[in-house]
């Protein structure tokens, strides 16, 4: 169930920060299933996009009998990988997810270069993007993606699970050590992590460093682009020290390089794990695997001990794009107009647990987010970290330092040495 929950512009213009400031996370993975067997438009999401894509899809061919398509999903890590081999060889799908901004092999700068995306920019829709967005959706002024919102990163956790151990949701990290300790005395696992799949290895990091690094130095990203700052010599070196406390302490469940997003999601869903570290585009994942949605909620994973310096991260969420290259680009363009529409807006940003791009009047927003709000009215809100990184080789040597620490093969600084080396690479 939705709350009717009024979300200002000044609002949604704070969560991304700055008109270059605007991208996404390579976070969201999952599988589907496929729909429609015609298969006349090939369409290709990512998991997390499920059930918002699905839902745009079947609506738009009730209104247009003469629309066909066959949809599957596949995880990050194979979108990153697969799909960008099938967009370079040219057979890729018609449809396809595209991760705003820059930062990734599939992101919107990186395919946008490489003259793999159709352009959009004629649609009416594209007029509505607000200006501290445009960054996420457009390459030279040109518009690339449809993407309809916003996801927060938080802790995503079983309200069960929660009242077994007598414990509340945090607001400090002293206070976030003494609830895991609470739960891990009652036999429950406190924090679920599936760093087996790549991409959630970095979720506690980026949970952790507004508060660490950008609650200190809002300019990080500008200081790093002018070669004035490096991770090593941040308040990232703190975020990874607190990640590793968790490990230390027992806080996560045995052996994380060894078990995977679903079986993590399926832990907290059942209250074998008290909470998991995820962006709330992937909510619904966990609802399916709780016995009741409601069991389910969510808050800000605390980082500092100064509730004032606890920020929250925000980006706008894993988009769609039309390959350049498709032989239906006249039916996917009326396809992402469609979606363009304030209505179908709502309802994908309803349907992924995210806050609406835009809306005609009062937008619709999952409760579970409600207390993530005073942080965007407060202007404590701050991009997905890789939205700022200069190229697609950053975020993957964060998966894997984030593995190598969690097996004990590294050291803090050697892996921030490691990602300030990536992040000074050029193409």
């Amino acid at each position: 169930m939705a709350l009717d929950q009024s979300v200002s512009r000044r609002r949604l213009l704070q969560l991304m920060g700055g008109a270059a400031a605007a991208g996404t996370l390579a976070a969201c993975g999952g599988n589907g299933g496929s729909s429609s067997s015609g298969g006349q438009v090939k369409v290709i999401g990512a998991g997390s996009q499920e059930a918002g894509l699905r839902k745009a899809l079947e609506e738009f061919k009730k209104a247009n009998s003469d629309f066909d398509f066959n949809l599957s999903f596949s995880p990050a890590d194979q979108l990153q990988t697969a799909l960008r081999a099938q967009l370079a060889a040219g057979n890729a799908p018609d449809l396809h997810a595209v991760y705003p901004g820059n930062g990734s092999a599939m992101s919107m700068v990186q395919l946008s270069k490489a003259n793999l995306l159709a352009d959009l920019s004629d649609q009416a829709w594209t007029q509505k993007i607000p200006t501290g967005f445009k960054g996420a959706f457009q390459n030279d002024g040109k518009t690339f993606i449809f993407s309809p919102g916003t996801s927060v990163l938080g802790a995503i956790y079983n309200k069960k699970a929660f009242a077994a151990a007598g414990v509340e949701p945090p607001a400090t990290w002293s206070e976030l050590l003494t609830v895991c300790d609470k739960l891990k005395k009652k036999g429950i696992v406190p924090i679920a992590l599936g760093a087996q799949t790549p991409w959630v290895t970095q979720l506690i990091d980026y949970a952790l460093v507004p508060g660490t690094v950008y609650a200190k130095t809002p300019d990080f990203d500008d200081k790093m682009t002018a070669g004035n700052a490096s991770f090593a010599d941040s308040g990232w070196a703190d975020a990874m020290d607190k990640y590793l406390e968790l490990q230390k302490k027992g806080f996560f469940n045995d052996n994380p390089n060894g078990t995977t997003y679903e079986q993590a999601t399926s832990m907290v869903g059942t209250g074998k794990a008290a909470m998991a570290v995820q962006v709330s585009a992937v909510l619904q994942a966990f609802r399916d695997a709780a016995p009741a949605p409601d069991d389910l909620g969510m808050f800000p994973f605390p980082a500092t001990d100064v509730e004032a310096d606890n920020w929250i991260p925000g980006g706008v969420v894993v988009g769609i794009a039309l390959s350049a290259k498709s032989k239906k680009a006249d039916q996917v363009r009326k396809f992402i107009e469609y979606c363009g529409r304030p209505e179908t807006v709502n309802a994908w940003a309803e349907a992924v647990a995210c806050v609406p791009l835009y809306s005609d009047g009062e937008a619709k927003v999952d409760p579970v987010l409600k207390p993530f709000l005073p942080y965007l009215e407060d202007d404590k809100a701050v991009p997905f970290m890789d939205q700022r990184w200069p190229n697609a080789e950053v975020q993957p040597t964060h998966f894997a330092v984030v593995q190598e620490l969690l097996g004990g093969k590294t050291t803090v600084q050697n892996a921030l040495k490691k990602m300030d080396e990536a992040y000074r690479k050029t193409a």
